[in-house]
């Protein structure tokens, strides 16, 4: 009589295991960090493992006392930067926060930020779940991971 119990109590637990599974995952995050208190740029790789689309709604983190999602762009060959509301991340899709678009600007570090150190930036998504993504940083002549 025990194990018809036992079997449903595991199936409980992995159907409540399954519905804590990610679903945004991330890949390839790093940040560029500037001398001194600049701002540093976040980049990273979003791919949504869902029908339905979800989007990034916003970052904190710890290591800094701000964190906002911008866009760069160029229009009429003038850069610009602009803070955006959210950055949708199509389902069955990926979105890239790269140089010269999509980023997270950091600012006000709350301590020195070397190149091969680790930060956690922490996502807002769109369906309520948080998304904790470990960024390693980067020089600032670097151009990727």
């Amino acid at each position: 009589m025990m194990r018809p119990l036992l079997v449903a109590a595991l199936l409980a637990t992995g159907a409540a295991h399954a519905a804590d599974a990610p679903t945004v995952t991330a890949s390839g995050a790093w940040i560029r960090v500037l001398p001194g208190n600049l701002p540093a740029g976040g980049y990273v790789t979003l791919a949504n493992a869902t029908d339905k689309a979800i989007a990034v709604t916003g970052a904190e983190s710890a290591d800094y006392g701000d964190a906002m999602i911008h866009r760069s762009s160029t229009e009429t060959g003038m850069g610009r930067m602009e803070m955006v509301d959210k950055v949708p991340v199509p389902a069955k899709g990926k979105v890239a926060f790269a140089p010269g678009g999509y980023h997270v600007m950091l600012m006000q570090p709350k301590h020195p930020v070397n190149p091969g150190d680790k930060v956690v930036v922490t996502f807002d998504l769109s369906d309520g779940s948080k998304l904790p993504v470990t960024f390693v940083a980067r020089p600032a002549n670097a151009t990727g991971p």
